[in-house]
């Protein structure tokens, strides 16, 4: 059983608060790379230093922006690894999965379904309303964000499922002997750690509806499916594919993607469709073809 395979006497959970504090600062290690290399060209460029978020986000062409910020999950990622073998004395497969090994075919089923359903819908959007839409096509810009997104995307939302999906949601367990107090914790700080994205200031705070039922969505397919497999694919196909296809002016990260969206964006659709119809529909998609049952003992139970 896979959260029960973090749950040990030895493991305390003091043990999570200090490998949640490491992370935290691995994290901030890597986003220091980011800040000196504003400085460095700040100052040798005589350019002003960046004074709100929305700025710094700008300061650097999109490209090398999305590198920087993605670069510093490499560093979270290890110290995710650094935490998991050495303050918990477990394996990295331990959190990834209760399978033998990680099962990829998995991974590669969630993240076609997704990036599937996301093309396709990005698509008729277009279509249907070209007027939305501008054509942001440039071969080389996009070649570049390509290679970058490619390699670093995938990275940066494995680093993500691997501390909500995986650890925290051991570490929880530890704490509460059951399961439905780490599927709540983990999705409530998963979807308020997006609470600080431009979007929310766009949109308002109904987004956090979204942002939240993703992290209740994720949670339940991992516990469900016993892995964070489809987490996994589901994660990566969301970030990259929507890396790739288009971008916004209101968004985390402006991208060199084939479209921009230059409509405005509304709190309706947009964030109870997912929530209320396309996530369910996905989790009875997964629960057909992977068997799923005893939702509630899965879900809730105690450990």
């Amino acid at each position: 059983m896979f959260i029960e395979q973090g749950v040990k006497p030895e493991n305390h959970f003091w043990k999570y608060i200090l490998g949640s504090l490491a992370i935290i600062f691995a994290s901030f290690v890597g986003q220091i790379i980011f800040v000196a290399a504003i400085l460095y060209d700040s100052f040798s460029s005589k350019k002003l230093y960046p004074t709100t978020n929305d700025a710094v986000m700008s300061y650097f062409d999109s490209n090398l922006t999305l590198l920087l910020v993605l670069f510093s999950f490499v560093f979270t990622m290890i110290a995710v690894y650094g935490v998991v073998r050495l303050i918990h004395k477990q394996t990295i497969l331990s959190v990834t999965t209760s399978r033998n090994k990680v099962d990829w075919k998995r991974i590669i089923f969630s993240f076609s379904l997704w990036s599937a359903f996301t093309i396709i819908t990005t698509l008729l959007s277009y279509f249907y309303d070209p007027t939305n839409f501008i054509f942001n096509f440039k071969p080389i810009p996009f070649a570049i964000l390509a290679v970058i997104a490619i390699l670093l995307v995938p990275i940066q939302t494995s680093c993500e499922e691997y501390i909500f999906r995986g650890y925290l949601m051991q570490g929880f367990a530890n704490l509460a002997k059951n399961k439905w107090f780490p599927l709540l914790l983990t999705s409530l700080i998963f979807g308020s750690l997006h609470y600080f994205n431009p979007e929310v200031a766009k949109v308002g705070p109904i987004i956090m509806v979204y942002y939240i039922g993703t992290g209740f969505f994720l949670g339940i397919i991992t516990l469900m499916d016993e892995g964070m497999e489809l987490a996994l694919g589901f994660h990566a196909a969301n970030n990259l594919i929507g890396a790739l296809l288009v971008t916004a002016d209101w968004t985390a990260l402006q991208t060199h993607s084939i479209f921009k969206d230059i409509s405005e964006p509304s709190a309706g659709y947009e964030v109870f469709f997912p929530v209320l119809v396309i996530f369910p529909l996905l989790l009875f998609i997964f629960s057909k073809k992977y068997n799923w049952n005893n939702w509630k003992e899965k879900l809730t139970g105690k450990i």
